[in-house]
């Protein structure tokens, strides 16, 4: 039986879209900008997109199509015997520990969803959201079987298939993303505090460009959104067709990611400064924070949250199914699984190591701390400072060198062009440099503040 491909050009789009379009782009996008300094990270980030991750993005297509094969296997039929598989293999893992907690996050969305369907969570009172919040992702069962549920249907999808499954689940899931995000936008600009939120997410406090953290967050969320160094989008870029025109492809995506982040923000924002709320709350904003808003706003509030909580679970299913696509297609290579058995076999592997991240958030496990952190925040750590940044460090590296010149332009369909040969120079030496330089960053922060 022949390689999955997908169905459309258009297909692949969503699906890669939706991978970039998740909980980076709502949950993670809009604490960190709150914690950045808002419009000053919002304008640095928007800059690593472009110049950063839409190069590495495009290198991350050639790869995966090129090698027609899962993260590791197109590493070692495009280089074969060379060191560069290590990018795989980072690839692989990194999904699969993001994956792991990322699950659990989710598990903690859909329970909000579901409380706020039942009514359960509007009978919080007001200013007891944070023991709300603390008091369920603290027990030892909720969590756990929050994220299997989530689980089950990222397992579920990915088990159909490329075109039944993923795909289809995509062209779905999209529209109606975008849709309800616009419509939540929309309101949150009719509120009393939508300029003062607009000016926080567009006019820039200048002095925040002389600290070197935004940028370090900065490069960091635009790997976390557009799922680089995860190995998501050279799993997905292998089903492609090799008349696909890429770069068209990479700028689509990076734009409807780009933008969908930035209508996240002008959803959130307004509302914050309305209710005289601190954009810096962190990742309890949507959990702790929104939740309060919402019941002060009464049946309004209501309809809100059960629009909120639903548009993130969608974003959070369709990141979290190319996650593990990544897993599965690997699994079936290496051992030749069927789809289905490498699917549950993967899914359950998971599932099971994202408990202790479950159960480690003023949970059970707790009081085991690694280096000073929870077991969720320290595999959040890892993916987030090192593994990432080095995994995309690696594909720019191995297209830009790696390959002979000819070759990736030919992929990438930009022979003889002025703009190949800018990309080509971007994944040789500014991307790596970039990313070179938050690494440092990072590991000065982490191990020397």
């Amino acid at each position: 039986m022949g390689r999955e491909q997908w169905a459309s050009k258009m297909g692949f789009i969503l699906a890669a879209v939706g991978s970039a379009v998740g909980l980076g782009n709502i949950w993670r996008f809009s604490y960190v900008t709150g914690e950045s300094g808002g419009a000053a990270f919002l304008i640095i980030y928007v800059l690593c997109i472009f110049l950063v991750g839409l190069p590495v993005l495009l290198a991350e297509f050639s790869v995966g199509r090129r090698g027609q094969s899962d993260v590791i296997g197109s590493y070692s039929k495009v280089a074969p015997g060379k060191p560069w598989v290590i990018g795989g293999i980072l690839g692989v893992l990194t999904s699969f520990l993001i994956l792991s907690f990322y699950g659990v996050i989710a598990g903690w969305v859909l329970f909000y969803f579901f409380s706020y369907l039942t009514g359960s969570a509007q009978a919080v009172a007001g200013g007891e959201y944070a023991d709300y919040f603390i008091g369920f992702i603290g027990g030892s069962v909720g969590p756990v079987v929050w994220q299997i549920i989530f689980m089950a249907f990222v397992i579920a999808i990915v088990f159909f298939g490329i075109k039944k499954g993923i795909e289809l689940s995509n062209k779905i899931f999209m529209p109606l993303l975008a849709l309800i995000i616009l419509v939540l936008a929309g309101y949150a600009l009719t509120l009393d505090g939508a300029g003062e939120g607009l000016a926080f997410l567009f006019s820039p406090d200048w002095s925040a460009f002389t600290n070197p953290t935004v940028y370090a967050a900065a490069v960091g969320q635009a790997f976390f959104t557009l799922s680089l160094g995860m190995g998501a989008m050279i799993a997905y870029s292998s089903y492609l067709p090799k008349e696909t025109h890429l770069p068209s492809a990479a700028g689509t995506v990076v734009t409807l990611d780009t933008l969908f982040a930035i209508v996240a923000g002008i959803m959130i924002f307004p509302v914050v400064f309305t209710f005289g709320l601190a954009p810096d709350a962190g990742p309890g904003l949507i959990f702790i924070t929104l939740p309060e808003v919402f019941n002060d706003m009464g049946g309004a509030g209501t309809f809100f949250a059960i629009l909120f909580f639903f548009l993130i679970s969608i974003a959070a299913l369709s990141s979290a199914i190319s996650l593990l696509e990544v897993s599965v297609s690997y699994v079936m290579r290496q051992f030749t699984w069927s789809r289905r058995k490498a699917t549950l076999v993967a899914g359950v592997l998971v599932t099971l190591f994202g408990i202790p991240s479950a159960l480690s958030q003023y949970g059970p496990l707790y009081e085991f701390q690694i280096f000073g952190l929870p077991f969720l925040d320290l595999v959040d750590t890892i993916t987030d400072k090192f593994t990432l940044p080095l995994a995309g460090m690696i594909v720019a590296l191995f297209v830009g060198w790696g390959w002979k010149k000819i070759d990736a332009l030919n992929e990438t369909g930009l022979t003889d062009s002025p703009i190949g040969t800018l990309w080509l120079w971007f994944i040789r030496i500014v991307a790596p440099l970039g990313i070179l330089w938050i690494l440092v960053l990072n590991i000065i922060d982490i191990f020397f503040s």
